[in-house]
């Protein structure tokens, strides 16, 4: 009874079951540890350097990035500074251009007032030369004819205009030259 008692126990197996089951296990093991537990290692240690690199790569990108983001900023301050500084000139440029403009419009102001106050007197003199000349001649004509003589010696004549001019002159205002 002890050899059915054994083999109708379904929870106690046979010692040969465990000793063809251990060794059919260790041969499994050893086929698996040879040949595709190597391969898992290698397929795991590939994908570890892949995504390794991956990051790698990434940060790498990513710092030349920011790098380059860096040197576009620094060049955008440095164009803006560049620009500010060329409107400034310009401006500045613009101020010394009017200010020269002012300048050289009041010289010329100056000069066409100048010219015209030397017509002014020019004219002037001319309108006097000319007036004693005609009261010299109109002057002697009324001294021939209040005298009833005539005045033919020029330099009594002469003498005789210029003394009547003297007179007048003192009589009239005395004028003012206004330069405004």
């Amino acid at each position: 009874m002890t050899i059915a008692a054994e083999e109708l126990n379904p929870l106690v197996p046979h010692l040969a079951e465990i000793i063809v089951g251990l060794v059919a296990f260790g041969l499994l093991f050893w086929v698996l540890a040879k040949t595709v537990f190597p391969q898992f290692e290698k397929l795991y240690a590939e994908r570890t350097d892949q995504i390794e690199g991956g990051l790698k790569r990434a940060e790498s990108a990513q710092a030349e990035a920011d790098a380059l983001k860096k040197k576009y900023e620094d060049q955008l301050a440095g164009a803006r500074a560049e620009a500010a500084r060329i409107r400034d000139d310009a401006r500045a440029e613009a101020q010394q251009i009017k200010a020269e403009l002012r300048t050289e419009a009041e010289d010329e102001v100056a000069r066409i007032r100048a010219r015209a106050e030397e017509q002014v007197v020019a004219q002037r003199e001319a309108a006097e030369r000319s007036l004693r000349g005609e009261i010299g001649g109109l002057s002697a004509e009324l001294a021939e004819r209040i005298l009833g003589s005539e005045l033919a010696d020029p330099s009594r004549r002469s003498a005789t205009v210029d003394s009547f001019l003297s007179e007048l002159d003192a009589m009239a205002p005395p004028q003012t030259t206004g330069a405004s």
